[in-house]
């Protein structure tokens, strides 16, 4: 017989954090899929400091990096993971040792992780079932920014017609290595965009459209405008790094990239003609989740713990 509830592990190597995101899958009445979240663990180490200033992954951040799979190992072991993927994003892209870290953490942790493109990222993040909860017949810009890039998805009439990935993030900003050709690149991107599909609404993701989402104090459900989201911005700049910490109880790894991620934001909203951005709180580790559940529908019908020694 199946099990009743289904437990997913999603691993996300991103840019400025690693993520250990575990999901319960069950069927409601109706017999569809309810993905829940349990927990999530957040370990802030910052690969894209490294590789957008040095070009590598230095020692210290490879044996931080190391202890944080073994430890994930451990924990999807304790919770007896049907399924788990692991992806490492735009730093471990670009990274000169990028390809060794990967295979020391297999030969050390056991755990295969992906390298995976800026397309597929996107991919992963449109299993979110986004389209499906868009009005039909507007136009919608999905926004993801990330440490390293932004990733953005234009869905129209519940179909994706656009997707691309662009080496602007909130670490890569912050070391100043996001060059003048690749925001033009941006905003001729977002200016044709507008031009196709002038009424657009946006969908933001990502740890610190979350965060600005917060701090916007809306309602569940109600969108962030723009407007609300330069004046959080000049609220932010006029605080210090630290006044964020103690002041918008913000983490100390937040603090300081929340500022260029709200600015991407807003680059993108003013040349797309966005001034209404939904945030649906789901981002690559969601995704990660859902296509567990699709690979795990075409596998055989029942599985015992996965074994991930």
């Amino acid at each position: 017989m199946p099990e009743l509830t289904l437990t997913f592990a999603a691993i996300d190597i991103g840019s400025n954090a690693v993520r250990l995101l575990f999901n319960h899958v069950y069927l409601n009445p109706q017999n569809q899929p309810v993905f829940k979240k349990v927990a999530l663990t957040r370990v802030p180490v910052r690969l894209g400091a490294d590789v957008f200033g040095e070009g590598f992954i230095s020692q210290r951040n490879k044996e931080r990096l190391l202890h944080t799979m073994k430890a994930f190992k451990s924990l999807m072991l304790v919770h007896g993971v049907n399924d788990w993927m692991g992806c490492a994003t735009s730093a471990m892209r670009e990274a000169a040792n990028g390809q060794e870290i990967i295979q020391k953490i297999e030969q050390e942790s056991g755990l295969k992780i992906d390298l995976i493109d800026g397309s597929t990222e996107a991919d992963l993040i449109f299993k979110n079932d986004v389209a499906g909860q868009l009005i039909p017949g507007k136009p919608y810009l999905y926004i993801d920014i990330g440490g390293g890039s932004t990733e953005l998805t234009l869905f129209f009439e519940g179909e994706k017609r656009f997707a691309h990935s662009f080496p602007i993030g909130t670490v890569r900003a912050l070391s100043g290595k996001v060059s003048s050709e690749t925001w033009l690149e941006l905003k001729d991107t977002c200016l044709n965009l507008k031009g196709t599909f002038p009424e657009l609404s946006g969908i933001g993701s990502g740890g610190n459209v979350v965060k600005l989402f917060a701090l916007a104090d809306i309602p569940a459900g109600r969108p962030l405008s723009a407007e609300k989201t330069k004046t959080i911005l000049k609220h932010l700049q006029s605080l210090s790094y630290e006044d964020r910490i103690r002041h918008l109880n913000l983490n100390p790894d937040r603090a300081d990239v929340i500022v260029p991620a709200t600015e991407i934001l807003l680059f993108i909203c003013r040349h797309a003609g966005i001034r209404r951005l939904w945030v649906p709180q789901v981002g690559l580790s969601d995704g990660i989740v859902h296509h567990l559940y699709e690979r795990w529908l075409q596998s055989s019908p029942y599985h015992g713990p996965l074994n991930i020694v």
